[in-house]
């Protein structure tokens, strides 16, 4: 393309210094203002420069966002076209066919992908789509068809309802974007087969970021005696019941996902008990009534939804992990998850050690982990590396 006929814009004087060390967003109040460039589209296309003329390619412009460019390709005349996504889609499917054999994944984990905002999980013969930025959701059209171009689907749904797409002046909206929805739509792992409800279950329907962990509780369970709180459909809970637990305990306030726990238990032949209630309440009940048990997983939502909530989701999650400590049987394991990226690392296992020195039990860590690698993590975007989760056992 004439790269005269993209939009220049400028950072100002000084502003440039993280992006030319690799950082791929720029700040509205790094951006030298003009009048015009407030006038242009959100998620339009431009050519974004340091004020000494340093080019960093072409970005997603969108002035209404505090995260103002957000860059796509480091040749500042790129073609953002079909060829382009296919291209950058077929990049993140061949990383995950070396790391799963199942077409159950994330397949696209936003700007670790090189695809600014855009999320898509793999249920099969279906693709659920996330368009987080006001650029990927003008690109939809040809991200789907580069999907059915790449991929044997059957359909591509949007799950376009994250919090994040009001951020960039985004409406709320779940639509078919092609083929059908099959009756019922499923996920494959370990041997398990989950029902799955992608239109309105919590993120696309499924934590495929969960799974390693799923995969090492259910090494331990054999035998064992297991509380799965904040359960959603029970992948936690069913992956221990199917490894040979002993007893399996589920539990979560939400109907709606305690349904498809119990349809996937139904559908592979096991026995669980679930519990629908806060889990709070649970682990107070139970303490209560002297109960213990042998693994206790706690990977609840996530209680830091923003920067100014870190004082008092960090206070939750050492409650979390006190409460669930105190059922925890001498010997046993403790598994606590946080997903707010608002929650540094080191500052989720020192409330995780808080809650246990504060129920009286010492322990040690055996295992700490981040996301799976189907949700890679940008090096320049902590925000990126959001999940943190623990393995403890406890004495």
């Amino acid at each position: 393309m004439d790269i005269e006929a993209r939009p220049l814009i400028r950072l100002r004087p000084g502003a440039d210094r993280r992006l030319k060390a690799g950082y791929p967003w720029a700040f509205s109040n790094e951006i030298a203002m003009r009048p015009e460039l407030r006038a242009l589209p959100a998620g339009g296309l431009v050519r974004l420069e340091g004020d000494d003329g340093v080019r960093f390619g072409t970005c997603f412009y969108n002035p209404h966002s505090l995260i103002a460019a957000r860059q796509l390709d480091h040749d500042p005349a790129a073609e953002i076209d079909a060829a382009w996504i296919r291209l950058r889609l077929a990049e993140a499917a061949s990383l995950r066919a070396r790391f799963f054999t199942t077409p159950f994944h994330r397949l696209v984990h936003a700007e670790a992908d090189r695809l600014p905002g855009l999320v898509i999980d793999r249920f099969g013969p279906l693709a659920v789509v996330q368009a987080n930025t006001a650029g990927m959701d003008r690109l939809l059209p040809e991200i789907t068809a580069a999907l059915e171009a790449l991929l044997p689907l059957s359909g591509v749904l949007a799950r376009n309802d994250s919090g994040m797409r009001g951020l960039e002046g985004l409406a709320a909206e779940v639509r078919l974007l092609a083929g059908a929805l099959a009756q019922e739509i499923v996920v494959e792992e370990g041997g398990l087969v989950f029902p799955v409800d992608p239109q309105s279950g919590q993120k696309t329907g499924w934590f495929y970021d969960q799974k390693e962990n799923r995969d090492q509780i259910a090494a331990l369970a054999h035998g064992a005696r297991v509380l799965d709180l904040f359960c959603h459909t029970g992948g936690f809970g069913l992956r221990a019941a199917a490894a040979g637990a002993e007893h399996a305990l589920l539990v979560d306030s939400s109907a709606a996902a305690l349904a498809l726990a119990r349809a996937a238990a139904e559908r592979n032949g096991l026995a669980v008990e679930i519990k629908r209630e806060d889990a709070f309440v649970a682990m107070g009940e139970l303490a209560a009534s002297g109960a213990q048990f042998d693994i206790v997983i706690a990977d609840p939502p996530p209680f830091i939804p923003s920067r100014k909530d870190q004082a008092a989701g960090l206070r939750g999650y050492a409650r979390m992990a006190r409460m669930a400590a105190a059922l925890v049987a001498p010997g046993g394991f403790l598994f606590a998850a946080s997903c707010s990226h608002h929650a540094p690392p080191d500052a989720f296992a020192a409330a995780v050690a808080h809650g246990l020195a504060r129920a009286g039990r010492e322990g040690r860590t055996l295992c700490a982990r981040g996301n799976g690698p189907d949700h890679p993590v940008h090096p320049h975007l902590p925000e990126s590396a959001y999940l943190k989760t623990l393995l403890l056992q406890l004495f």
